[in-house]
C-alpha cells in the first residue's frame, strides 16, 4: 500500500483533472474551482482509496467515487458559511463573500449534482450499496445540520445530543468514505460494515478534537484564531462538560462576557479548574481505540491495518 500522502496526490490530480466548463458559464463554475481548491487534508477521498486498496483492488478504481466525496464535503462548506455567515474559510474569502450567496448556494447545488455523478462511476456490481451508503450519508449530514442550528437556540443542549449531532454531521461521511472504498474493492458486507464503524469512531475523535484545539491549540499551526468557539458560545464538547460540572453556574456566568481575550481566558479558566482538557483526551483515546478495534476486525492485509493506524495517530495528534 501507498502512504497517505501518495493517495492525497493522487486525488488532487484527478481534482485538477475534472475540466468543469469555466468558459461556458464562469459564473456557475468558477466558485466551484474555487471552493475545491486548496482543499485541506482530502482526508474522506484519501480514507476511499485506502479502503478500496487494503481490501485488495486498485486504489484507481476508486477515485471517481473519492473525488464525489470531496465534492460533496466541500458543497456542505459552500452551504454552511453562507448559514454561518462566514467571511473566510481556510484562510481566503468564503465563496459567498467573493460572489455572492445566491451564487454559493446555486454552485453549491451543482457540486452536490455533480458529486452524485461521480458516486455513479463504480462498477455496476456494486453501485447500488455505494449510492445507498451515500443517499444514507447524505440524510444524516443534513440532520446533523439541522441539529447544529437548533442547538444555537436552546440552553438546555445535552452531551448526548451533541454526540447524536456530530455524528451525522462530521463522522457520517468519514464511514461512508471508509465503507465505499471497501464496497468497490468487493469486500464483504461484514468488512464493509465495520470500515463505516470505523469511520464514525474516527470521526468523534477528530471532532473532540477539532473542538479541543480551539481553546488549547497554537495559534501558530491551528490556522485560524484560538478561542473562536468561546467567543461564540458555541455548544462544544467542552462547553457541554463544563456546564454539567460543578462549575457549570461559573461558567454561564463567563459566557455572559463580551467577546474579549478576558472571555476566553476566563472559560479557559473554568475549564482547567473543571479537569476538562483531560476528559477530552480520555475521550479522543476512546473513540481512537474504537476506531483501531474496527480496523482490526476487518479481514484487510496487515499492511492496510498498518496504514489506516497510522492515519488515525497522525489525526489525533494533529495540532491544527
Amino acid at each position: 500500500m501507498k502512504e497517505v500522502k501518495e493517495y492525497s496526490l493522487m486525488v488532487e490530480n484527478a481534482i485538477k483533472s475534472l475540466g468543469l466548463p469555466v468558459e461556458k458559464l464562469d459564473g456557475l463554475y468558477s466558485p466551484i474551482v474555487y471552493g475545491m481548491a486548496e482543499g485541506g487534508k482530502r482526508l474522506r477521498p484519501v480514507m476511499t482509496l485506502m479502503a478500496c486498496e487494503a481490501f485488495g483492488a486498485d486504489a484507481q478504481k476508486a477515485i471517481h467515487a473519492g473525488v464525489g466525496l470531496e465534492m460533496y464535503h466541500n458543497f456542505t462548506l459552500l452551504h454552511d458559511d453562507v448559514m454561518d455567515n462566514s467571511d473566510v474559510r481556510r484562510g481566503r474569502p468564503t465563496v459567498h463573500r467573493k460572489w455572492d450567496a445566491n451564487t454559493a448556494i446555486l454552485s453549491g447545488d451543482t457540486m452536490l449534482t455533480l458529486a452524485t455523478q461521480l458516486m455513479m462511476c463504480v462498477d455496476d456490481a456494486c453501485l447500488r450499496s455505494v449510492l445507498e451508503t451515500f443517499n444514507d450519508m447524505s440524510i444524516n449530514v443534513f440532520e446533523g445540520q439541522q441539529w447544529d442550528m437548533d442547538f444555537e437556540k436552546r440552553d438546555d443542549v445535552t452531551l448526548d445530543e451533541y454526540m447524536t449531532m456530530i455524528t451525522g454531521k462530521t463522522s457520517a461521511l468519514l464511514g461512508c468514505a471508509a465503507k465505499v472504498g471497501a464496497l468497490i474493492a468487493g469486500a464483504s458486507a461484514e468488512d464493509a460494515q465495520a470500515m463505516y464503524d470505523f469511520g464514525v469512531s474516527l470521526g468523534l475523535a477528530f471532532q473532540i478534537k477539532d473542538d479541543y484545539l480551539d481553546v488549547y491549540g497554537d495559534p501558530a499551526t491551528f490556522g485560524k484564531p484560538i478561542g473562536g468557539d468561546i467567543l461564540n458560545n458555541k455548544k462544544t464538547y467542552l462547553m457541554l462538560l463544563g456546564l454539567s460540572s460543578d462549575k457549570g453556574d461559573a461558567l454561564r456566568e463567563a459566557m455572559t462576557l463580551a467577546a474579549s481575550q478576558e472571555k476566553i481566558d476566563a472559560v479557559r479558566t473554568i475549564y482547567n479548574e473543571a479537569d476538562i482538557p483531560a476528559m477530552c483526551e480520555a475521550a479522543i483515546k476512546d473513540y481512537s481505540s474504537a476506531a483501531v478495534a474496527h480496523i482490526e476486525s476487518t479481514s484487510m492485509s496487515a499492511e492496510g491495518k498498518e496504514v489506516f493506524k497510522r492515519l488515525i495517530d497522525s489525526l489525533v495528534g494533529r495540532t491544527r
